[in-house]
Parts: C-alpha cells; sequence; structure tokens
C-alpha cells in the first residue's frame, strides 16, 4: 500500500495523508475497517443499552491494541503516533471504545510497565495485552478530582502487609477488572499497588444512569481493609510522578480520539447536507451550511496536525510535557464545538441514535473532563507561559 492507493477522507484539504508512511496508513486502514464492520453497525444499540461490549476485547488484543505502545510481554511495541492514530479510529467509533484502550493500556499496563516489578509484570502484563486480564486505574475519588495530592485513600503497614482503606470514583473498568492499579496515601507519600479484584474488601459498583459514555463502564471502588502482601506496592516510585507519568499517556491518546470523533461527526453531517433537500436543493448547496461545513474542517484538519506534530516529537523523544495540555485542551474543546455543529446540519434528526454528531459530543463532555479539565490545563499552559503557578 501506498500512498496513491486510497481515497482521502471527505473533509482532508491538506492532503494530511502525505505526512503519514505507508504502514501507519496500513493500520489506520486496518482499524478503519475494523471499526466498520465491529462497533459501527451495533454503537447505537451498545450506546442505548448502556452496555460495554467486552465481547470484542479478544478481537481488540489480536490487533495489538492492549498496551500497544509497550515492548514486550507480548504488547505491539507501537510508535506513539501509530498509537494515536488506533485512538483516532476507535474514537470515530465511540469514545467508550478507546477509553478502554487507554484505560487498559495507558493507565493500568503502564503503571505496571513503568513502575512494577519485574515478577508483576511477567503476573500481569502478558495476560493484559493479550486481553485474557483487565485492568483499571484508581487515582480519581469522590472528594479529590483535578486534586489528587488530596486523596483520602491511605495505606498503612501491619507487619509484611500493607491495609488500604478508602474510595475512588469515575473508575474505568473497575467492576469487570481482574487487576486495580490503585494509589494511595501512606506515611512516606503516594504509592502505587497491584490489587487483585477478587481481594477481600475491594468493592466496585458501576455509575448508572449517565448522559455520556453510555457503551463504557465507570464504577465507585470501596476499599474496605483491603490486604495485600508486601510485594504489591509499585516498588519503584513515589509520589504523584508515578499517576502522572501514566496520565500522560492518557492524554497524550486523547487528542487523537477526540479529533476521530469530530472527523466522524463531520462526516456524517456532510453526507446528510448532500443527499438532504430543502426547498428544492441539497443543504449543502446553501451558503450558510457550507460556511458550518468549512469552519469544522479546517479545525479538525487543524487538529490532526497538532496530533501528528506531537505524535512526532513524542517518537522523537524531544516532548515537553506541557506539549500534551496544548493538544488535550484544544482537540477537545474543539472536538465538542464540531459535534454540536454537525448535529445542527442533521436538524431534528440529529437527535436520534440514527446519526453520531450527538452521541458523540456527549460523549466528549467526559472526555474533555477527564485526565485533566480544561482549567488545569488552562494552568499547566498559563505556568508554562508565565512561570507563575496559579493552581493555588
Amino acid at each position: 500500500m501506498n500512498n496513491a492507493d486510497h481515497v482521502l477522507d471527505p473533509g482532508d484539504l491538506i492532503n494530511f495523508d502525505s505526512l503519514l508512511s505507508t504502514e501507519e496508513l496500513a493500520l489506520r486502514q486496518t482499524l478503519r475497517s475494523f471499526v466498520k464492520e465491529q462497533i459501527k453497525p451495533n454503537i447505537a444499540q451498545w450506546y442505548n443499552d448502556a452496555h460495554f461490549p467486552a465481547e470484542i476485547v479478544p478481537q481488540m488484543a489480536k490487533l495489538g491494541l492492549l498496551g500497544m505502545h509497550l515492548h514486550g510481554y507480548g504488547c505491539a511495541g507501537r510508535s506513539a503516533v501509530e498509537y494515536g492514530i488506533a485512538g483516532a479510529e476507535l474514537e470515530a467509533g465511540d469514545s467508550g471504545l478507546r477509553t478502554f484502550v487507554s484505560v487498559q493500556g495507558s493507565l493500568a499496563m503502564s503503571a505496571i510497565y513503568k513502575h512494577g516489578s519485574a515478577e508483576q509484570k511477567q503476573e500481569w502484563l502478558p495476560k493484559m495485552a493479550a486481553g485474557e486480564a483487565i485492568g483499571c486505574f484508581g487515582l480519581t475519588e469522590p472528594t479529590a478530582g483535578s486534586d489528587p495530592s488530596n486523596m483520602q485513600t491511605f495505606a498503612r503497614r501491619d507487619g509484611d502487609d500493607w491495609v488500604i482503606n478508602g474510595a475512588k470514583r469515575w473508575i474505568g473498568l473497575a467492576n469487570i477488572a481482574d487487576v486495580a492499579v490503585i494509589w494511595a496515601q501512606s506515611e512516606k507519600g503516594i504509592r502505587g499497588f497491584v490489587v487483585p479484584t477478587d481481594t477481600p474488601g475491594f468493592t466496585a459498583t458501576p455509575i448508572e444512569q449517565k448522559l455520556s459514555m453510555r457503551a463504557s463502564i465507570q464504577c465507585d471502588i470501596d476499599l474496605n481493609n483491603v490486604r495485600l502482601p508486601g510485594s504489591a506496592v509499585l516498588p519503584e516510585v513515589i509520589g504523584l510522578k508515578g499517576p502522572f507519568s501514566c496520565l500522560n499517556e492518557a492524554r497524550y491518546g486523547i487528542l487523537w480520539g477526540s479529533m476521530g470523533a469530530a472527523r466522524d461527526a463531520f462526516e456524517d453531517a456532510l453526507a446528510y447536507s448532500q443527499q438532504r433537500l430543502q426547498f428544492d436543493k441539497p443543504l449543502a448547496g446553501y451558503q450558510m451550511t457550507q460556511q458550518k461545513l468549512v469552519d469544522m474542517a479546517l479545525e479538525i484538519n487543524k487538529g490532526f496536525l497538532l496530533a501528528v506534530h506531537i505524535g512526532r516529537m513524542k517518537d522523537a523523544g524531544n516532548l515537553d510535557l506541557h506539549m500534551i495540555s496544548v493538544g488535550k485542551l484544544n482537540n477537545c474543546r474543539e472536538a465538542i464545538k464540531i459535534c454540536r455543529e454537525a448535529r445542527t446540519i442533521l436538524g431534528g434528526n440529529g437527535i436520534t441514535l440514527d446519526y453520531s454528531p450527538l452521541r458523540h459530543a456527549n460523549n466528549l463532555e467526559s472526555v474533555r473532563t477527564y485526565e485533566g479539565t480544561d482549567e488545569v490545563h488552562s494552568l499547566i499552559l498559563g505556568n508554562k507561559l508565565t512561570g507563575i503557578p496559579a493552581f493555588r
């Protein structure tokens, strides 16, 4: 396959694909076909029923999507740009499916990969890469979201063991997970723990009646005297740099994924505008509709340019972490605008699950909030610009 062997996306005004290698384009086509065949025909029903399709996890594993940016342990060892492309294609299907890959790979697996012992890595990473074990990542708490340093979950030593008490909230996949990475305060600072979810005292309860991310799972976790052996602690890190190193991986995936949702919403609106007749001509023939389509396409093109630039910097080892905040803040903010504008072109039909824009917009409300709100990323960038931290 070469750059001339495929049709450009209908909203590609800059020949973006010329920036991608043959291998990157081939990966994108494989994942786009998977989404078209396995996700898009079913996502409306999954979303309506609030069903997370765990049945497709083995297929995702076979495609190398689980921990795909990690090396060894059965992981695919793909580049940052390839991981980003996967995020965009999955989120064009639904944010919930991209979020699963992020929670599994960028959060739970990355925590064990970066900070775990050799034994922890060997026990969990091959099974997680193969989809034989699902992981979750317990950082956020009912009263500690943007300020994780204020977490109340506490781990105390009891002889050679650790005993954890506390609560976590908005934890993806927790009720179906086999292992949880739990972050807790201790006498020596914040520590991470590898917690099998069948450990007595660990309880995960799904959060229901959501208006967003309905084809995904988020839970409350209760930790009631959860007793773990000393070997359960992640030995290679103390402090918030541990969870933040994983959050940055997830945030990077979001800056691609959000543009995937925006692209899908735009394509739905473009196709509809070309078919829907009003006053004897297609909606696409009216100047106001064309203005909307142009504005959406421009922001999608810019968003993907930003994503691939940050991805190349990451692959080259030249990425400053504030750049991820640039991408996450900008692309989530613009993606929501695009999806809402796309819905207006669809008129009343746009509020149904027959079309993707409003579903994407609702999902992006969650994506915009998790892994750092607009305000948090604005403060990170404000600190970069002024040299003055304004978090407190």
